[in-house]
């Protein structure tokens, strides 16, 4: 395990660990502008697969932070990349918003919202346009055996309200009525992890995978082999921690506290 203060590729989760819905956490932007200052790099790591690169920009910046495309890595360029290592489905049903299906087209994935001859493949991801028909439809492909991926398996998705079903409880749902559980490609699987280190040439012992979920963010991190940060500022708690089998590298309240540390003013 390498110091904290050896770092220097930090993979970053986004809702609850550097802002929450709408508010950026205070320590965040002093910390994203230390790793750069110092000649290190991070990467947005998330989850969430119904907004384009694009909108997640246009938020960081409505709350003062800037940022590029190649400062984010998300579930769907995972499903992607791991889509584009297997011979191709015919057509996939993309069960999800229409910036989710409009970011599979653009890859030149074959995809449909609609029941039709030929599909062979069942993609879901968090649905803030979820409806009783592509629960009804999903259902149907699935009792018909088709393929069935999952861009995550998280349960909810934080809002200043407090949570909403992500994509994982979705699922859920899919499987109590068919019986059918999906092959997941993002957090807690290790491809996002390991496409960022593709992708940036660090190494493993100089990146740390940071989150405020044991079950997706940390486990993300164990499972590519790379060093954890557990921040108690989103939906994980001490008590999940205790009942946990996942267990990070270093624990803090906030990416403000893991600054202090990774900079020396206390001891991680």
């Amino acid at each position: 395990m390498a110091a904290l203060k050896e770092k220097k590729l930090f993979l970053l989760d986004m809702d609850g660990t550097i802002y929450l819905d709408q508010t950026l956490f205070p320590g965040t932007a002093p910390f994203l502008n230390a790793v750069r200052a110092s000649g290190g790099r991070y990467l947005f790591l998330t989850n969430n697969s119904s907004k384009s690169v694009d909108a997640y920009i246009d938020k960081l910046s409505g709350m003062g932070v800037a940022a590029a495309r190649e400062d984010f890595l998300t579930s769907v360029d995972a499903l992607i990349a791991d889509l584009n290592k297997r011979p191709p489905f015919r057509k996939c049903y993309a069960f999800g918003t229409r910036t989710f299906r409009r970011q599979l087209e653009e890859a030149g994935i074959s995809v449909t919202d609609h029941l039709e001859d030929g599909v062979d493949c069942l993609i879901a991801a968090f649905d803030t346009e979820l409806t009783f028909q592509k629960l009804e439809d999903a259902c149907i492909l699935l009792n018909r055996g088709v393929e069935f991926i999952a861009t995550n398996p998280d349960w909810v998705c934080p809002t200043w309200y407090g949570s909403v079903p992500d994509c994982g409880s979705v699922c859920e749902m899919l499987f109590r009525a068919t019986g059918r559980r999906p092959r997941v490609i993002g957090k807690p699987q290790p491809a996002m992890a390991l496409l960022a280190l593709e992708r940036t040439g660090f190494d493993g012992g100089q990146a740390v995978m940071v989150g405020d979920r044991l079950y997706t963010d940390v486990a993300s991190g164990v499972n590519a082999g790379i060093d954890t940060a557990f921040v108690l500022s989103g939906e994980g708690t001490l008590a999940d921690l205790e009942a946990s089998d996942v267990k990070p590298t270093w624990v803090f309240d906030d990416i403000a506290a893991l600054h202090r540390a990774w900079e020396g003013a206390e001891a991680p």
